[in-house]
């Protein structure tokens, strides 16, 4: 099991079957989480929060469409089972300690995308996995760069909203849906690149 992605080929380039492996999942995650801010953002917005989320919504779009350009893939049949059971966990979670009224719901709707979104830019650092070797002007390596430098940024969005004075009140269920969403992440992560033979750096 090595820390990095390779061996390279001679050229400094990642294998293709793990350029596929990550790729594919990094493209569900964002892709999941491009489509739950596509159907949650409201037409008019009412709250600051809610622009830096609709930014976050076409970073998270460009970010799948980056990936599916820059690898280079090849056919793997065990994502076929991997692929269905990552979507299913992006999937909607519900949230305790709220009521059942239909605003408590929409709110408790938007502390899960924003949980996740807080957990894959936060819990994923796809740059930290490329050897010094590595061809830099090699195009998924570029990606998973720009992917890692693009997440510093959109956190900010998720923490604007998560601590913000809106969700005073759900304090507990907010850190709860948080906490949840990076375990459930690193979990993922970890066991996809175990898949390839990657350990993920712990420090």
């Amino acid at each position: 099991m090595s820390l990095f992605l390779g061996p390279l080929d001679p050229l400094g380039r990642v294998p293709p079957r793990q350029q596929t492996r990550v790729a594919t999942f990094l493209i569900s995650a964002h892709g999941a989480l491009a489509r739950q801010l596509a159907f949650t953002l409201p037409w008019q917005m009412n709250a600051g929060w809610q622009t830096e989320l609709n930014a976050q919504f076409y970073r998270e779009a460009e970010i799948v469409s980056l990936l599916l350009r820059a690898t280079s893939w090849v056919i793997d049949p065990e994502l076929l089972m991997l692929s269905a059971s990552w979507e299913t966990a992006w999937l909607p979670r519900p949230l305790a300690g709220l009521s059942d009224r239909s605003s408590d719901k929409s709110l408790a709707l938007n502390i899960d995308i924003a949980a996740l979104g807080h957990a894959l830019h936060a819990a994923i650092r796809p740059a930290a996995l490329l050897p010094d070797k590595v061809l830099a002007e090699d195009p998924f390596v570029m990606a998973l760069r720009r992917i890692e430098f693009e997440s510093g940024r959109l956190i900010q969005a998720q923490i604007l909203f998560l601590k913000g004075r809106d969700l005073l009140l759900c304090r507990e269920a907010v850190n709860s849906a948080v906490e949840s969403r990076h375990h459930q992440v690193r979990k993922l992560w970890t066991e996809m690149l175990a898949s390839i033979g990657v350990a993920e750096k712990t420090a």
